[in-house]
C-alpha cells in the first residue's frame, strides 16, 4: 500500500472518520412505476463488486508490519449496499440530516471500506443514492471518475451496473490497477516501502528549492500562502466523529459571468464566493480574525480519463482575504495567491508535489497521535475543493442526474470541509462540518448566495 494512503488508516479515530462521500439525486423516467426504487435497489444486488470493493485492510507482518490489502473472502454485498426510506415530510431537510447522520459514522475495517445507500421517500418522486468510501481506498477525483462511468449521456439505456462493480479500467484497455503487485506479500511490502523512499530521494532537492523560493517570495507578495501563517479560528478547534451536511447549487454561468468580467478563473471566483461566506459567517459569531484565513486547495495529479485506484493528490495554500471588506479586493488576492501557489508547481514532478504537501498536511494526519499542542498547530483554516464533474446531462437506467453534491473529510483541528463540483450547468456545493464546532452550518449556504451576489454587482 502506498505511504500517502496508508496515512489516511494511521490517522483515523472514531472522531475522524477518513472516508469521502457524495449524494445524488435522479429524477425517475416517465415510464417509471410506485416500485422503481426498491428495482434499482434490487439490481444493484445483483452485480458483483469489482476488485477495487472487495479489498479491506490489513496489518501486515502478523500485524506488526505496514498496512497492506487483502481479498474479502466473505463480502456480504447486502452490508454494503443498503435500501433507506425519509421519514415523514420526506424534503430535503430530513435528506440532508439522514446523509449528516452516515457521514458520520465509520466504516468497518474488517470488511471492504464502501457502503452505497439507496433511498427513497422524497416527497417530489426523487431517488436519492449516498455513496462513502475510504479516503485509503480512493480519492475524491478517483470516486468522481468511478461514478461517471457508471452514467450515460443516453436515456434510453438500461441494465447499467453500479460505480462499485465496475473495473478500474475498460475491459478493452491493459492495466494491473486491480492488482496487487506480483511477489507475495514481503516483496509487495518492502517494494512499497523501497518506491516511496526512492521517489522522495530524487524529489528532496526539487521540493527544497521550491521551498526556498516561496519563502522568499512570500517576504515580497502579500498574496503568498504559506503553512502556518494561518490564523487560529473557530474552524480550528479538536472535532467530533458527528457530521452536520448542507449542500445546494448555483447556475455555473453566474460564476462564470464574474470570471469573465474581472479576468478570473471558475475555481477564483469559487474561493473568492466561499471567502465571503466565511467573512459573513464569522462576523455573525464575532469570530472574524484580523488576518486572512488560509485555505488548503486539492490539486489532482491524476493523467488521463482512468478512474485508478489510492491517492494521486497534492496541495496548494491560498490566501482567502477574509480580512478584506472589497470583495473586489477578495477576488484579486485569491486570484493571485493561487496563480502563484499553481506556478511554483508547474514543473515539479508528482512526487515533488507530494513532498511539498506533506509541510501542510502532515501535521494534520500525525499530529493527533502526539500530545504535544505545538505539532497540532494547523497550517491552514480549512480545505477548499473542486472536483469537476460532467458538462452534458446523464443518466442512470433511464433516470435523469439531478443533483452531485460531495460530502468530505473534516480533518482534527480542521472542522469545516467545502466541496465543489459542477453538473449540467450547475455548480453544487457541500459543506461537511463537525456538528459540535461549526453551529448553524446551513446558514453558510446563505451567505455564499450573498457572497455572490456582492461579486456579480461589483463586477
Amino acid at each position: 500500500m502506498p505511504l500517502i494512503d496508508a496515512i489516511f488508516l494511521v490517522g483515523e479515530r472514531r472522531g475522524r472518520p477518513l472516508h469521502v462521500g457524495g449524494l445524488q439525486l435522479f429524477e425517475p423516467p416517465a415510464d417509471a412505476g410506485p416500485d422503481f426504487t426498491r428495482q434499482q435497489y434490487r439490481d444493484a444486488l445483483a452485480h458483483a463488486p469489482a476488485p477495487l470493493f472487495r479489498r479491506r485492510p490489513v496489518r501486515s507482518l502478523g500485524g506488526v508490519g505496514p498496512w497492506t490489502w487483502a481479498d474479502d473472502d466473505d463480502l456480504d454485498l447486502e452490508y454494503h449496499v443498503r435500501h433507506s426510506a425519509l421519514p415523514h415530510p420526506g424534503g430535503i431537510r430530513e435528506l440532508l440530516t439522514l446523509v449528516s447522520r452516515l457521514h458520520g459514522t465509520m466504516l468497518d475495517r474488517n470488511r471492504p471500506l464502501w457502503e452505497s445507500h439507496v433511498i427513497e421517500g422524497l416527497d417530489d418522486g426523487r431517488l436519492a443514492i449516498y455513496s462513502k468510501v475510504h479516503h485509503a481506498l480512493i480519492d475524491g477525483t478517483g470516486a468522481m471518475r468511478w461514478l461517471l462511468r457508471s452514467l450515460s449521456t443516453d436515456p434510453d439505456a438500461r441494465g447499467m451496473a453500479p460505480p462499485w462493480s465496475l473495473p478500474a479500467r475498460p475491459p478493452s484497455e491493459s492495466s494491473t490497477d486491480d492488482d496487487e503487485p506480483s511477489g507475495g506479500l514481503l516483496s509487495s511490502v518492502t517494494g512499497s516501502v523501497a518506491d516511496e523512499v526512492s521517489s522522495l530521494g530524487r524529489s528532496f532537492g526539487q521540493a527544497s528549492s521550491t521551498a526556498v523560493r516561496a519563502v522568499r517570495q512570500s517576504l515580497e507578495d502579500r498574496a503568498t500562502a504559506l503553512p502556518y501563517q494561518a490564523p487560529r479560528s473557530m474552524l480550528n478547534q479538536p472535532i467530533t466523529g458527528a457530521r452536520r451536511f448542507a449542500a445546494q447549487s448555483w447556475p455555473l454561468e453566474r460564476i462564470r459571468a464574474v470570471g469573465r468580467d474581472t479576468g478570473a478563473k471558475v475555481n477564483d471566483v469559487v474561493l473568492a464566493m466561499t471567502a465571503g461566506a466565511l467573512r459573513r459567517y464569522l462576523l455573525d459569531h464575532d469570530a472574524l480574525p484580523e488576518r486572512p484565513l488560509i485555505a488548503a486547495v486539492p490539486v489532482s495529479l491524476r493523467g488521463g480519463d482512468a478512474p485508478g485506484r489510492g491517492n494521486a493528490v497534492g496541495v496548494v495554500l491560498c490566501n482567502l482575504g477574509t480580512h478584506l471588506a472589497d470583495p473586489m479586493a477578495r477576488l484579486e488576492l485569491v486570484h493571485c495567491s493561487m496563480r502563484d501557489a499553481k506556478n511554483e508547481l508547474a514543473d515539479l514532478e508528482p512526487a515533488a508535489v507530494l513532498l511539498l504537501s506533506a509541510l501542510s498536511f502532515g501535521p494534520v494526519a500525525f499530529g493527533p497521535l502526539f500530545r504535544f499542542r505545538p505539532l497540532r498547530r494547523p497550517a491552514f483554516n480549512l480545505v477548499v475543493s473542486n472536483v469537476p464533474g460532467p458538462s452534458e446531462p446523464r443518466y442512470y437506467n433511464g433516470a435523469r442526474l439531478d443533483g452531485m453534491y460531495p460530502a468530505s473529510v473534516p480533518y482534527d483541528g480542521q472542522a469545516l470541509n467545502v466541496t465543489v463540483t459542477s453538473h449540467d450547468g450547475q455548480l453544487s456545493f457541500g459543506l461537511t462540518g463537525c456538528r459540535r464546532r461549526v453551529p448553524s452550518l446551513q446558514r453558510l449556504l446563505d451567505h455564499l448566495e450573498a457572497s455572490l451576489t456582492e461579486l456579480e454587482e461589483a463586477a
